[in-house]
């Protein structure tokens, strides 16, 4: 059976060309002219979940606060309020939770290494792009999961973090949640293309933004961080088309797990 890494850093150089031996975490680079990732991969939670969760990767928020707050607080820093509203719609969470020493009810799944969650990101290092008409470097923006995949950069990125975490799944994986859906679901597509490449398998479509192997089935939903209107249309709160995608996500969750 193969593990997810283990709750806390993670140590990892495959996608960098110095010595391995002198990678610093978070210090070390590897960049193209627009596109750069910093070593700084991390986990959360079980190592051997029945749920995966993940998001692009750390976005500035995140990877701003790796020297300044506890490793347990770092992940989804920021968007957990909305974590719970996309989890608790997806019925994966626990209903009615009591909150004990925690602001939201995802603290406890994050925390916990023997839970059914796994938490972290497709690409464990944080990724940015360069800004040229502000000249620096972004870890958020719109249409950047997309973009990134589909460079030759991103790809050797994304096919070497999702060859070494996402090929070989525990057992246990039935259900891998996917924040973003991207422009006109570009990053759905793109993502669907790497599970193909590293796991192999006879991946076939659900609907709209779910695949399958027959061994696990991915789901993607909206991003955490997604700003405005789009995560009370997709949760259906607003009269909006974007709501279809939300419903389409947890039909495809509930028939998981039978509820």
């Amino acid at each position: 059976m193969s593990l997810l890494p283990s709750h806390g850093q993670i140590t990892c150089a495959t996608c960098f060309s110095c010595n391995k031996n002198d990678i610093v975490f978070d210090q070390t680079q590897e960049s193209t002219p627009n596109w750069r990732i910093t070593n700084n991969p991390l986990a959360w939670g079980s190592s051997n979940p029945e749920i995966i969760v993940l998001g692009f990767s750390k976005g500035p928020t995140q990877s701003g606060a790796l020297s300044s707050v506890p490793h347990n607080d770092i992940a989804f820093k920021g968007g957990r309020a909305n974590i719970d509203k996309i989890l608790n719609f997806l019925n994966v969470t626990p209903q009615n939770k009591t909150l004990v020493n925690s602001r939201y009810a995802c603290d406890s799944l994050i925390n916990n290494e023997d839970e059914r969650f796994h938490f972290g990101s497709l690409i464990r290092c944080t990724v940015e792009r360069f800004d040229s008409a502000k000249n620096e470097w972004k870890g958020s923006g719109g249409g950047m999961l997309d973009k990134f995949v589909k460079t030759d950069f991103g790809q050797m990125v994304s096919q070497n973090c999702a060859s070494k975490y996402l090929s070989n799944l525990p057992f246990r994986t039935k259900l891998v949640v996917m924040f973003g859906l991207g422009t006109k679901l570009n990053y759905v597509h793109q993502s669907f293309k790497l599970f193909e490449q590293v796991r192999g398998g006879n991946w076939r479509w659900i609907n709209e933004v779910a695949y399958t192997d027959g061994l696990i089935t991915i789901v993607h939903v909206e991003h955490f961080a997604s700003q405005g209107s789009l995560i009370p249309n997709w949760l259906g709160v607003n009269d909006d088309p974007r709501q279809k995608y939300g419903l389409m996500a947890r039909d495809v969750v509930n028939s998981i797990f039978n509820k």
